[in-house]
């Protein structure tokens, strides 16, 4: 393989940093404001709702959360609250009975060893009920503004179909769009690449030539192996998974 005289690299690496910065350029022109699609006022409101939403749209969690709300919007409310009445607040979304009594233990052990404050720690916030690498990532990023590279299916899948990862799993992704792009952007990446995903490149019956970043990023193999991937039953795997 040919090496750069001043990096002493792989080329094929120097294209895939080629690759990603043009590819920052572009979600930056497209997306100056990058707003958290969840509806929140706090740590506590954000964490709740990123908790709600695994296996379920932003959009239909910001549906049920004004009915989470009215029982308590804080960890003293809710642990106080009674599991089955947030389960019935929450009940339009997926896996309600499970989120409702990790929200309501969340809430509990938020107070009992936590002050009833959002701990601004990964581990801290990982040890939660309900609380995965991913959602802990998306806490410290949004709300404390602590760099992190929260990586959900979709960004998993971009990130695999624009060849910035090999598409093994969610934690090799993370680490591989960590180094390809400045920490400094991280938090605004994440959201610009949710975005993007949303408005440009869906999951199925996606038009790779006519995708912004596909239609020059993306590789025919690459685009020939998702084809086959969804005509399996049952679909596409999400390439690696999810974590929470």
């Amino acid at each position: 393989m040919t090496l750069t005289k001043s990096e002493g690299r792989p080329a094929v690496r120097l294209a895939k940093a080629a690759r990603a910065v043009r590819i920052q350029d572009q979600l930056d022109s497209l997306y100056q404001e990058t707003p958290v699609p969840l509806d929140h006022k706090d740590p506590f409101t954000l964490l709740v709702a990123v908790l709600l939403s695994a296996q379920t749209t932003d959009k239909k969690v910001n549906e049920v959360t004004p009915d989470l709300w009215r029982l308590g919007a804080t960890p003293a409310a809710l642990a106080a609250a009674d599991p089955e009445h947030i389960r019935i607040a929450i009940r339009q979304i997926g896996l309600a009975p499970t989120k409702a009594k990790n929200v309501h233990r969340l809430s509990r052990i938020l107070c009992d060893e936590h002050g009833s404050v959002v701990p601004q720690s990964f581990d801290a916030l990982e040890a939660l009920p309900g609380v995965g690498h991913k959602t802990a990532s998306v806490v410290m990023s949004q709300a404390f503004g602590v760099p992190a590279f929260p990586v959900d299916t979709h960004i998993h899948r971009l990130a695999w179909r624009w060849g910035l990862s090999n598409g093994k799993n969610v934690v090799q992704t993370e680490k591989d769009l960590k180094r390809l792009f400045p920490r400094a952007s991280w938090n605004k990446l994440h959201l610009q690449i949710i975005f993007f995903g949303r408005e440009h490149c869906p999951a199925r019956r996606h038009e790779w030539r006519a995708c912004p970043i596909c239609a020059w990023a993306g590789s025919k193999r690459r685009e020939r192996e998702e084809a086959r991937q969804q005509k399996r039953p049952g679909g596409p795997s999400g390439r690696g998974g999810r974590r929470g």
